[in-house]
């Protein structure tokens, strides 16, 4: 009798302990990867994308997340990402120029006001477009820096002039634009860019105001000019590998989905955020934000435009006719204008 009730015993935990085996096979396993440090308040963003669809998923879905740069470096994520090193990964467009040729319209000179606005902006344009160079992927949604403003360690930049000889931090398309405002673009890595200013091997950079506090660059520049009037930012994707989205139940793709406009629209509010945040941080600092005169606004539009024209040229040897990329560039305006008013209306609070 006590040898029966220890087998059923037996059987039972056996029982369980395979179920158990079975249920944790089934829990889909995936990486999501972000270069950002930690404390970056996107890569926080990052974290909360995981801990939504594992809360949402519970038992169907694990991911583990991997920010900064633990897992693959910006210029490596979408190689990454598409090679299966990771299953979802966020870097931005002007780490791997050209392989995005499409999406780098939106590093052309075309007035983004705002992070907020650049951002839904972005979505807008992919969503229309649907770009060839995105087939690998499975966009969960695309967001925007704010505009890049010159920042410098000890040459104040009041004018145009004063730019020429410097040598500014710029990556992609954004480098093109340096150079005919007449700086020389220094092609670095984010995690590289403290020291090179520190150091002095770099006169300052092209970014948007939120590195002054996320990259501690506050700590080695002195100036920023508020060339924002160019409107120019850096494109973010955060993507899925596409045989993973696919192998995914539909119930998960909607979860995905929902969670990815949910991070989509705080990421996009919280550009605005991290600039008017860095903007006070870098004055509280000693920082002194330069203002343009209307004049110089002038002279710098002037000198950025061929670089849209450069573009044009670019995109026709991909096959791209003038007009196409034209009426790109007009819908982008267009939608510019309709988030300017939508950030007006919500009472978004912007940098500029």
């Amino acid at each position: 009798m006590k040898k029966g009730k220890l087998v059923a015993l037996f059987l039972v935990v056996l029982f369980f302990g395979i179920w158990s085996l079975a249920s944790a096979a089934d829990v889909i396993k995936l990486k999501s990867a972000n270069y950002l440090p930690q404390p970056h308040k996107m890569s926080l963003l990052g974290q909360r994308f995981c801990d939504e669809v594992n809360k949402r998923l519970a038992g169907k879905v694990e991911i583990t997340y991997f920010p900064g740069g633990t897992l693959l470096s910006p210029d490596k994520m979408y190689t990454g990402v598409t090679q299966g090193i990771t299953d979802m990964g966020l870097s931005h467009i002007a780490y791997t120029r050209g392989r995005f040729p499409v999406m780098e319209v939106f590093e052309m000179p075309l007035g983004f006001p705002s992070g907020y606005v650049a951002s839904m902006v972005a979505n807008d344009f992919y969503n229309k477009f649907k770009p060839a160079e995105w087939k690998d992927v499975q966009v969960l949604y695309l967001t925007m820096s704010g505009p890049l403003v010159i920042q410098t360690v000890n040459k104040p930049v009041k004018t145009l002039e004063d730019l020429k000889g410097l040598k500014i931090r710029a990556t992609g398309a954004v480098a093109d634009q340096v150079k005919a405002l007449g700086a020389s673009p220094i092609p670095l890595g984010m995690p590289d860019v403290y020291e090179s200013l520190r150091r002095q091997v770099i006169d300052g950079t092209m970014l948007d105001l939120s590195v002054l506090r996320q990259w501690k660059f506050a700590e080695v520049e002195k100036f920023v000019t508020a060339n924002w009037q160019l409107g120019t930012g850096y494109t973010f994707y955060f993507v899925m590998n596409k045989n993973k989205w696919d192998s995914l139940p539909p119930d998960a793709q909607k979860v995905f989905t929902e969670v990815g406009q949910e991070i989509l629209a705080a990421n996009a509010v919280q550009w605005n955020e991290l600039d008017i945040d860095s903007a006070d941080y870098f004055k509280s600092m000693g920082g002194q934000i330069l203002q343009l005169s209307d004049a110089e606004v002038t002279k710098w539009k002037a000198a950025a435009e061929p670089v849209i024209a450069n573009f044009k040229k670019e995109m026709a040897a991909k096959g791209h006719s003038a007009a196409t990329v034209d009426s790109w560039i007009s819908y982008i305006k267009e939608r510019i204008d309709y988030w300017h008013k939508q950030e007006q209306q919500k009472k978004i609070p912007s940098p500029f």
